[in-house]
């Protein structure tokens, strides 16, 4: 799993077509108004990078195969987050509790007991490489 990074001249803009409504229908509204996808899910270019979701550990945490990831390195973690780490010379997506004792790497899947929560000790090789932001799907 390889990060691919951000430029700072990066810029993807599309028209936003309207407002559609989740209730009651409705006419679209704001037709014309410009959306930049890069500006709206990142906010440090130079720290923030793409990954893809492969597995299934984390779609109880609405991550399922093939979604993209925006994961951004220049965030603090927070208990519970959602982040890519690197442990022990492979990179995973998980929720991470942090706790006295260090962290333990939890996976978001209840139908499948084969995913473990992974405890993080002195003897592991670890970092929190970065924090996921947004979650690209798939439609």
């Amino acid at each position: 799993m390889l990060p691919h990074p951000i430029s700072d001249t990066a810029s993807l803009e599309a028209e936003i077509l309207g407002s559609v409504k989740a209730g009651f229908p409705s006419p679209a509204e704001n037709i014309g108004e410009k959306l930049d996808l890069v500006k709206l899910l990142v906010r440090h270019s130079a720290s923030t990078f793409f990954f893809r979701v492969d597995g299934v550990s984390m779609v109880d945490a609405d991550m399922d195969e093939g979604d993209i990831l925006i994961v951004d390195r220049s965030v603090d973690p927070t208990n519970g987050c959602k982040a890519v780490c690197f442990i022990d010379g492979e990179y995973t997506v998980k929720r991470v509790e942090m706790g006295d004792n260090g962290a333990v790497l939890m996976p978001c899947n209840e139908h499948n007991p084969s995913f473990r929560p992974i405890p993080v000790g002195p003897d592991n090789d670890f970092v929190i490489w970065g924090v996921v932001t947004f979650i690209i799907k798939k439609a």
